[in-house]
């Protein structure tokens, strides 16, 4: 999976970024749910280049973003007009920018380690993952939140059976084995937002799903 991600990266085969970030977030983040006197820490895995890290910074938050391809991550603060500064952490290399709370460890999400975090955004890790690797994903990432953590994942459901991801089809029946406190808040036609192989393949239904914890 880690070759195929690189891969991608290295020569712009990134169909499911989002040039202006996740509607769905902007729509549904529980922000009442984040409220404390505290600056609240925000994990976002598998994050790529989105804008949806600033999204979130400019709502209060502290936002550590964790990603494979370096290369997104470099052209993250290059297209963003970001200086940085680079710490290696044992097998990670993060990026720390010091005009915003924000900060990206580069390298294997199974690498990483900085708890506790007080809320979850994924809306390109699950569905990034085939399901042999999903459940892994899913047990590293509650290690890192608080118990009471609020969660937010984006998920797709598409016939997986004419098109193979990525990005997969995560259905309900089994984002809820991970996670049974998820409900499911807002629904979406994603099918312009897919890479070209859907449309070859004839697939015309793409929704994405945006789940929140109760």
């Amino acid at each position: 999976m880690s070759e195929d991600w690189l891969g991608r990266w290295a020569t712009g085969r990134t169909g499911w970024h989002e040039t202006d970030g996740n509607a769905g977030l902007r729509t549904h983040w529980p922000a009442a749910q984040l409220s404390g006197a505290d600056r609240q820490r925000v994990l976002v895995p598998f994050c790529g280049k989105t804008l949806d890290l600033l999204w979130l910074i400019h709502q209060g938050y502290e936002v550590v973003g964790v990603e494979l391809a370096e290369v997104a991550v470099r052209q993250f603060f290059a297209e963003n007009d970001l200086e940085f500064e680079v710490v290696v952490e044992d097998n990670l290399h993060r990026f720390i920018t010091k005009k915003l709370p924000l900060s990206i460890s580069c390298g294997d999400y199974w690498d990483f380690s900085d708890p506790p975090f007080d809320a979850l955004y994924d809306r390109g890790a699950l569905v990034a993952l085939p399901h042999t690797m999903r459940r892994d994903y899913v047990e590293q990432t509650k290690t890192l939140l608080l118990a009471n953590a609020v969660k937010m994942v984006v998920t797709l459901e598409y016939d997986q059976s004419i098109v193979a991801g990525p990005p997969f089809a995560v259905h309900a029946d089994e984002l809820t084995e991970y996670w049974s406190d998820l409900r499911r808040v807002g629904q979406y036609d994603d099918l312009q937002n897919c890479p070209p192989k859907f449309r070859t393949a004839g697939i015309t239904d793409v929704q994405e799903v945006v789940w929140l914890s109760s």
